[in-house]
């Protein structure tokens, strides 16, 4: 089955990329909207996962890649009202970006013409095409080891 590609936003005030390095693997939950969720629910292990440093930096900083599928959020309220309802996946960091890509260059960039980033840009997690995922990784002067 082919490898599937995603992005996450983080507020890098609540956790940023430089966070998940430190502790090597997270559990990304709290996600309460139902098409993110929809899209966490899809994510499968070994997909890999831009991550984006939202509100004021809005780029991507690095690369992560799923290492647990989805389960019941332990973040939620109350698990006998919204058990299922509610997801987390547990990723771990892969490469820092060798540089940071802005959303600017992607709204400028033909290739992010129909990246969920750009007409979604409210949602948290979001997928990425294959080739998207490549050039943000070519922008970002990046190689990921085969």
């Amino acid at each position: 089955m082919a490898r599937s590609h995603w992005l996450v936003k983080s507020e890098p005030g609540a956790y940023s990329w430089d966070d998940l390095v430190a502790e090597g693997k997270t559990e990304w939950d709290g996600v309460r909207n139902a098409q993110a969720r929809n899209n966490l629910a899809r994510m499968r292990t070994g997909d890999l996962v831009l991550f984006y440093h939202s509100v004021r930096e809005r780029c991507v900083v690095g690369v992560a890649r799923v290492v647990r599928e989805a389960y019941p959020d332990p973040t939620i309220a109350d698990p006998t009202i919204d058990e299922g309802r509610w997801v987390a996946v547990d990723i771990e960091p892969v490469k820092p970006l060798a540089e940071p890509v802005g959303l600017d260059a992607m709204r400028a960039d033909p290739a992010f013409r129909s990246a969920p980033l750009l007409r979604q840009s409210r949602l948290s997690v979001v997928p990425f095409e294959k080739t998207q995922f490549e050039r943000v990784l070519a922008l970002g002067r990046t190689r990921l080891g085969r």
